[in-house]
């Protein structure tokens, strides 16, 4: 019998949990669950003998594959992959796999929940602005990035987006215009929607080069990563530009000094709140129980991440 483990240090749901364990039991497969664990090494311990693991936002590491003597496949429920060691997985013939698109719709609107929240100023009671006419840019049309467009329609916004992995009559069949670099992206819309992933490619890639081409008002609505920012361009943007703004679904390692200079112009989530729906909860952790049995059953690794 197949033992899976799912180890979430921020537990699914427990109706996520329920359906991911059908979806377990009809395949004849064992589940342990290690939920709320406070120290690596009940980690260590519990992924010992199992043959398939699940995490969230749960590391990983070198330390815990090397602990985990049966481990076949890894799965991150969720997009984002950086909690995961690849190359120790690859290193031990270990499959490696996200849960694309399970989360998306809950991101994008996340996004415009902090975009609304910030051009209302905070429901204080003042005026604010509205969003219908505004351009917005979505830098990375992949899943997150066609729901962004999807929403932003709804409020009547102007849409360009940048991604050089996607076709241009791929991004304009959604009503989108594609423009041919970042640049170009970031000059055109006093909104960004940031949507890249965290890679050797993009960590620190969004500085002072692109944010100071913004039109007046701007404001950079980050639901990615807080690495592919330059947090020392950043505060020079904030430093150097009164009507800039941004808008992150998690704190930058600079945020004591936004708070305390640059109050009004900024919102940051309490811990990454992205995924954070039931919808979402449930989607990523029955993606991941199918794929673990697709993958012993069918040798299915449509979704592997390492090589």
């Amino acid at each position: 019998m197949k033992k899976v483990l799912i180890a979430t240090e921020k537990p699914f749901a427990p109706a996520a949990v329920e359906q991911l364990k059908n979806v377990l039991d009809e395949a004849g497969y064992q589940l342990n669950l290690l939920e709320k664990y406070t120290d690596a090494d009940e980690f260590r311990q519990a992924v010992g003998d199992v043959d398939a693991l699940i995490v969230r936002s749960d590391k990983v590491t070198r330390d815990i594959i090397e602990a985990a003597g049966n481990l076949k496949i890894v799965i991150r429920a969720g997009a984002g992959y950086d909690n995961l060691d690849l190359d120790a997985c690859s290193e031990k013939g270990i499959v490696a796999m996200n849960t694309p698109g399970q989360n998306s719709n809950a991101v994008a609107e996340l996004a415009f929940g902090m975009m609304i929240y910030h051009t209302r100023n905070g429901f204080d009671g003042t005026s604010g602005n509205e969003l219908r006419d505004k351009k917005l840019g979505i830098h990375a049309f992949g899943n997150v990035g066609k729901y962004v467009a999807e929403i932003a329609k709804g409020f009547g916004m102007i849409l360009y987006a940048y991604d050089p992995f996607v076709l241009k009559e791929d991004i304009e069949k959604h009503g989108v215009k594609a423009v041919e670099s970042a640049e170009e992206l970031y000059k055109a819309c006093q909104y960004v929607s940031l949507n890249i992933p965290a890679n050797e490619e993009t960590i620190k890639s969004i500085g002072y080069q692109l944010l100071s081409m913004m039109p007046k008002g701007a404001t950079l609505v980050n639901t990615a990563r807080k690495e592919v920012i330059n947090e020392d361009e950043l505060l020079k943007i904030f430093e150097e530009r009164p009507d800039f703004s941004y808008l992150s679904d998690v704190a930058p390692d600079c945020k004591d000094n936004i708070d305390s200079n640059y109050k009004g112009r900024y919102v940051f989530t309490a811990k990454k709140m992205g995924a954070q729906t039931a919808e979402a909860n449930i989607k990523a952790g029955i993606a991941a129980a199918k794929q673990i049995v697709n993958y012993f059953e069918k040798d299915d690794t449509t979704f592997q991440v390492n090589k």
